[in-house]
């Protein structure tokens, strides 16, 4: 395959269907509407994972969640896109916004993974 197939091939890639979520406050979370079913069996494993602390599995699975689907959060009118500036963008998230972020995810399973149980 030449040079030019191969760029071509990138350019027409599918990529996701993405879902936006706006806070009462104005921030929009994007988040992707698939995951790949090695994905689903990691979030699965993750959220039954620790049985000595289920709060701690539970805190893992909005965590895993949050970094497997969010493509993008704009809080105050700035952008955080990239897998690891949104991680760590959501390490230091105050309580009303992951809160905010975790009825998202759980609205967000329903919607587009209804066999996953929420957080």
């Amino acid at each position: 395959m030449g040079k030019r197939s191969r760029a071509k091939a990138r350019e027409t890639k599918l990529a996701a269907p993405t879902s936006d979520y706006t806070s009462p406050g104005g921030d929009v979370l994007t988040l992707r509407g698939a995951m790949t079913p090695k994905t689903r069996a990691e979030y699965a494993a993750t959220l039954t994972g620790n049985v000595l602390s289920q709060e701690d599995a539970w805190h893992r699975a909005v965590e895993f969640l949050f970094e497997r689907l969010a493509v993008r959060w704009v809080v105050s009118d700035v952008a955080t896109e990239g897998q690891r500036e949104l991680l760590m963008r959501f390490r230091v998230a105050t309580q009303d916004e992951r809160r905010w972020i975790r009825d998202v995810l759980r609205e967000h399973l329903v919607e587009h993974f209804p066999e996953l149980q929420a957080p």
